[in-house]
């Protein structure tokens, strides 16, 4: 392809794009292609000759796309959203054409500089004291591996690299069962074990962490012989929107010497808005933090960013320095491959950028609480509608609801084909989750370009569907 070529199928590439994004109200949600349908389509042995760039954009525009489910879609209701801006998008694309290995200063000054920059502008959003600093990971589930890491390491005097698990006591880490499973994750690649997290029990409408039971907890390991490392505590649980009392766990955990990590890769972004940061009070006191920009702010997939307030443990943890990846005459600068666990890093940090500068922080905001309001707003109308039951009520933009099956039909299967019909009708999109053994269906609002209409759209659509199952 000369760079003429690469100018035509660039611009075609940024038109269908913005076409694309505009016609998401149009399409059905989620994908309505049956297993197999796309491979089916695909050849067996990759092509020995060339092809033309209109033959493989047409067969993407005529497979592929019908086969994909509309992450950026403004009735995406499911999971948590995994929003991109169009700014960001644009970002993107700037980064795609560099195409930069930005693994260490000397590879590219510009995105380490950034990174520490736009770092900061993120601390500094989220009300989090200058004691933090930060790296760009590329999901929570890398920078939770990586907090895993460093408590492994530090009851063992970082010895745990050299001399392995096995010569050493066991290590102890605890959370409640409302983290997400990327932490179970992390216990097991790092060689913890799954037997090593212990979990303590939970309660209270924000499902939180009970203190007491994670001291007992700690004092009856270490009597034991083992070694407790540390706490993963959670703020917006994936299931229901679990929050720990992150002062009362951080109390316990330096108590006991304790390293604490808190996952709020979800709700991390709502504490851009100052009236709900009482949701995390004390995090100032943890450990590290992890939120994901590329979730509820807007910046496109990959962007996690981990804070530390000591990372010199994260470096002494993770760093590798080989005579080919040394930056020679220039003491004091900050390789962030150091921070991380892959070697190779994208440059994230422009996307932030990019975002930042164009939204403001009072543009993100507006967004946030707008979802905010519209959840809490659709939760209460549809408490108001007969056999509709709100079981968690709304933590920021997330909730969980059920209906009350017909008489004589199973509530576990009645709630699965309200699941199913709802998505299968194709306006919007919610995924289910279990609360104390019960299946219930979860809804969230945190798409980028939502509007309340399409919150309007989410009620007719349950409401409607739910009623025709009843009657049926």
């Amino acid at each position: 392809m000369d760079w003429e070529q690469f100018r035509q199928w660039s611009e075609k590439a940024a038109n269908w794009g913005a076409d694309y994004r505009a016609s998401l109200r149009d399409r059905p949600v989620r994908a309505k292609a049956a297993p197999g349908e796309i491979a089916a389509h695909i050849a067996d042995s990759p092509p020995e000759s060339g092809e033309t760039m209109e033959d493989i954009f047409k067969d993407f525009e005529d497979i592929l796309v019908p086969g994909m489910t509309h992450w950026q879609h403004p009735r995406f209701f499911a999971y948590f959203p995994a929003n991109a801006a169009p700014v960001s998008v644009v970002a993107e694309y700037l980064v795609s054409a560099i195409a930069a290995q930005c693994m260490l200063w000397q590879t590219s000054p510009s995105a380490t500089e950034l990174e520490t920059k736009v770092v900061d502008w993120l601390r500094q959003a989220l009300g989090l004291p200058e004691t933090f600093t930060g790296v760009i990971q590329d999901s929570a589930s890398t920078a939770t591996l990586a907090a895993v890491l460093v408590l492994r390491a530090r009851p063992l005097d970082w010895q745990g690299n050299k001399s392995g698990l096995a010569a050493n006591k066991a290590v102890r880490i605890y959370s409640t069962d409302q983290v997400h499973t990327s932490i179970d994750r992390a216990i097991w690649i790092s060689g913890v074990g799954d037997e090593n997290l212990v979990r303590i029990p939970s309660g209270g409408p924000n499902k939180a962490m009970d203190p007491k039971a994670l001291a007992d907890a700690i004092e009856r390991d270490r009597a034991a012989g083992l070694l407790p490392a540390g706490v993963i505590a959670c703020v917006g649980g994936t299931s229901v929107g679990a929050c720990d009392d992150i002062a009362a766990v951080v109390e316990v955990a330096h108590a006991h010497g304790l390293y604490v990590h808190v996952d709020a890769a979800w709700a991390g972004s709502a504490m851009i808005c100052p009236e709900f940061r009482t949701l995390w009070q004390g995090v100032e006191r943890a450990d590290s933090v992890v939120f994901n920009p590329h979730k509820w702010l807007g910046a496109q997939f990959d962007c996690s960013v981990q804070f530390v307030r000591e990372p010199e443990t994260l470096v002494r943890t993770l760093a590798i320095q080989p005579e080919y990846l040394r930056t020679h005459g220039h003491d004091g600068i900050i390789n962030y491959s150091e921070w991380s666990v892959p070697l190779g890093r994208r440059f994230r940090a422009l996307k932030l950028w990019f975002l930042l500068r164009y939204h403001g922080l009072e543009g993100l905001r507006t967004m946030i609480r707008n979802h905010v309001a519209w959840s809490q707003n659709l939760a209460k109308r549809l408490a108001a509608e007969p056999d509709f039951e709100i079981v968690t009520e709304p933590f920021l933009s997330l909730f969980s609801f059920d209906h009350k099956a017909p008489e004589g039909v199973d509530q576990e299967s009645h709630t699965q084909r309200l699941l199913n019909a709802i998505n299968n009708d194709g306006r919007i999109y919610l995924t289910q989750t279990r609360l104390s053994g019960r299946l219930v269906i979860r809804f969230q609002a945190g798409q980028f370009e939502a509007t309340a209409d399409d919150i309007d759209t989410a009620f007719d659509v349950i409401v409607e569907i739910a009623r025709s199952l009843s009657s049926a």
